[in-house]
């Protein structure tokens, strides 16, 4: 049995970590409420979907590696609904950065936001018409709540419960 998850599932984890943190807070403080028609809305935009496909090919290789490799036994409470409510989340966290990916590429694809975004295409007006849009939002909401119970999580068996849990995610002998 080991006793730390691979080498490489732990900088995917830390990566994507300050990745999906940085593209919930980026759409949300950045992106969100600047006015399409705003220059800097562009280069936000670059940043933002560039960003956003960087992350989806290291979520495929984070789920990879993930099914992959040998990992650590569950940790585990005195309470079988958390336990439960702990396997959820993580592959729920996995499920919504998907559909945030495969929404935002919906968008863009339906709002021609590429062409305007690398080429010389217009931007549209906004973007509140697309199904796509609302899918990413509502999407974004959800996995921001994820992460946060996540972290919550992780940090009440760190200091509350004292088992060692953040051992498991960082470097070190298996």
């Amino acid at each position: 049995m080991v006793r730390r998850y691979h080498p490489v599932l732990v900088a995917l984890h830390w990566l994507l970590a300050f990745c999906l943190i940085g593209l919930l807070i980026a759409g949300t403080t950045l992106l969100a409420p600047v006015p399409n028609d705003a220059p800097q809305k562009l280069l936000s935009f670059r940043l933002h979907m560039g960003l956003g496909l960087v992350t989806l090919v290291l979520m495929v290789a984070r789920l990879a590696v993930r099914l992959t490799t040998q990992v650590p036994d569950s940790a585990v409470t005195n309470s079988g609904t958390l336990n439960l409510i702990a396997r959820a989340n993580h592959w729920l966290i996995y499920v919504f950065a998907f559909i945030m990916a495969g929404s935002g590429i919906a968008l863009a694809r339906a709002s021609g936001l590429p062409d305007a975004v690398f080429g010389d295409g217009p931007m549209p007006p906004d973007f509140s018409g697309y199904a796509a849009r609302q899918v990413h939002g509502v999407a974004s909401r959800i996995l921001m709540a994820l992460i946060a119970l996540h972290i919550a999580a992780a940090l009440w068996h760190q200091y509350i419960r004292r088992d060692g849990l953040f051992t498991r995610m960082w470097f070190g002998p298996r």
